[in-house]
């Protein structure tokens, strides 16, 4: 009977002790209800507002097809867009209002859609109206030039993007090739207009200059300044990132941390690595001239179900005669006044306060600053402390790259044959 009562007692206890306290659990649990559910029906609303104006998918459809009807522009995939509806936009991947990129379908097959719109919208600004009746982006050739005329418009434009090349003929003919979708033999002015509004746009013209290149996004068909690539099925280094809306909202370490789980296993990002290494050793260098990564972000990587490394977005590789008339003449107070994109960055000539032409740090070892995180974790133990020496040494790659390119080729050869070791003879191989 004592022991009940004892009990009885301390029961009665705890009960107003909870009592007592239950006003402030209430406050905090209600204060972190409200707290929930606003921050929620913020990124919903930042996401919903962000969305209707990044994706505006049904506008590029729209101005392109209006075009198409009209005899202005003709590709590959204009019939397909504008006539059978097998071409069809699906999911928003657009970061930037003026480039629309889609994830879509073309005869059931899996592709990613590009458009820009920059010169779409009347000028009242309204997104949904109906395309201008004149658009200064399909206003070359003129009518009248003849096919000769056009191929010296195009080598005179190869000279000026891609610099003294002496197998820039080839690449006119292949842009002639690709430009002549019915194949017979003759450009006409719809796809001559086409085939040199594409050019304008950077990536498609590193599409056609790297081509033969086994590590970019192959190009399917376009219609007008349209484009449709193949998809990667994993366009981010670590196989998943978190949402732009979401980004600032996430913690550097948290971050990191989604990242370092989703990611790979090791030997699989050893495979990608190679790939990538690979990548920057085909553009140093290449068949016509050098390019520059210039935004070196695990966001641009991916790569295929094989884990074979993919360069899921080419916007922010740059020519390296891009790069120069850039600099040419810039006026600069230190060197981040020199900088191309995000890091392609020369030196300030402080006396004259003009840049100079070249560029500090080559793609190889911004890469491997990229890389030391992605490849040191999870490293095997035997392999961790070289690989760590060789990621260190190729950081500090500087200089011009006509100057050290023995050294360029050594630092990326022993990385890449440091990898190759240690997964060859596996299934990862």
């Amino acid at each position: 009977n004592c022991r009940k009562l004892l009990a009885s007692e301390e029961h009665c206890a705890l009960k107003s002790a909870l009592q007592r306290r239950l006003p402030g659990i209430k406050v905090k649990y209600l204060f972190l209800v409200w707290l929930g559910i606003f921050v929620g029906s913020w990124v919903v609303y930042m996401h919903y507002s962000s969305y209707s104006e990044l994706c505006r998918g049904h506008v590029c459809q729209m101005i392109i097809c209006d075009r198409y009807k009209k005899g202005i522009i003709s590709g590959s995939a204009c019939q397909d867009l504008c006539e059978e509806s097998t071409l069809v936009f699906q999911h928003c991947l657009s970061s930037s209002p003026t480039h629309q990129v889609y994830g879509g379908l073309w005869k059931e097959k899996e592709v990613i859609i590009k458009c820009g719109i920059e010169e779409a919208f009347r000028s009242d600004g309204n997104p949904d109206s109906a395309p201008r009746g004149d658009l200064v982006l399909f206003d070359k050739p003129t009518r009248g030039t003849s096919m000769d005329e056009f191929r010296e418009m195009l080598l005179n434009f190869l000279k000026s993007s891609l610099g003294e090349q002496p197998s820039l003929t080839n690449l006119v003919s292949r842009i002639i090739t690709t430009a002549d979708i019915n194949q017979d033999g003759k450009v006409s002015l719809a796809e001559a207009k086409s085939i040199w509004a594409l050019l304008q746009l950077n990536e498609f013209l590193l599409m056609i200059s790297l081509h033969e290149k086994e590590h970019i996004s192959k190009l399917l068909g376009y219609c007008g300044d349209l484009y449709v690539t193949e998809k990667v099925p994993q366009d981010s280094l670590y196989g998943a990132k978190v949402p732009h809306f979401l980004q600032p909202l996430v913690p550097s370490a948290v971050h990191r941390g989604i990242h370092q789980w989703f990611a790979p296993a090791w030997p699989r990002k050893a495979k990608i690595t190679i790939g990538l290494l690979e990548f920057v050793e085909e553009i140093f260098h290449g068949t016509y001239g050098s390019f520059y990564i210039c935004d070196i972000s695990s966001r641009n990587i991916g790569y295929n179900k094989n884990y074979d490394f993919k360069m899921a977005d080419l916007r922010n590789v740059a020519t390296e005669m891009t790069i120069r008339g850039f600099l040419k003449g810039h006026r600069c107070e230190q060197n981040s006044d020199c900088t191309y994109g995000k890091d392609c960055t020369a030196t300030c000539d402080k006396l004259m306060k003009q840049c100079n032409s070249d560029i500090i740090q080559p793609n190889l070892a911004k890469i491997c600053g990229l890389l030391q995180d992605y490849l040191l974790y999870g490293a095997p133990l035997d392999l961790k402390e070289e690989l760590q020496k060789q990621l260190r040494t190729c950081t500090t790659l500087s200089g011009l790259a006509s100057q050290m390119e023995v050294h360029h080729s050594l630092v990326l050869n022993n990385l890449k044959t440091l990898l190759w070791k240690k997964i060859s003879n596996t299934k990862y191989s």
